[in-house]
């Protein structure tokens, strides 16, 4: 490859982060604290969830007990999909947003937000029956 590929290269990256849209607080903000609360989760897993070779406890409820059980690796699960929500939230907030519509990007990232915090608070459930 030649080097005026990553020359342009690093212009179009540029030129797309220092769009309106990446700009804004609100958005700047919410981001940021989701994927802090994405990480915080992938690092309390990889902490406390250790490979074993034994089944650990996945759901817990109330009123029938425990429900579902499974491997070590799928309770990795619970934040990908909260990472995967988080993705497609963002596109969508990003194209919506470049369209003038700024209030349904707001409550799509702020959606993304609290499936992060719902996520937050089921890994902290598995870690703590598990633990």
């Amino acid at each position: 490859m030649c080097p005026g590929y990553f020359i342009r290269l690093k212009m179009k990256i540029k030129s797309f982060i220092t769009q309106e849209f990446f700009r804004n607080a609100i958005v700047h903000w919410v981001s940021i604290a989701s994927f802090l609360i994405n990480g915080v989760c992938w690092g309390a897993l990889v902490f406390f969830i250790r490979p074993v070779d034994f089944p650990i406890i996945l759901h817990y409820n109330v009123y029938f007990g425990v429900d579902i059980i499974g491997a070590w690796w799928q309770a990795y699960f619970l934040p990908l999909i909260a990472l995967a929500v988080m993705a497609v939230n963002m596109v969508l907030a990003y194209y919506f947003y470049k369209h003038g519509e700024r209030m349904i990007s707001y409550i799509l990232l702020l959606a993304a937000f609290l499936v992060q915090i719902s996520g937050a608070i089921a890994i902290g459930g598995i870690i703590r029956i598990n633990y």
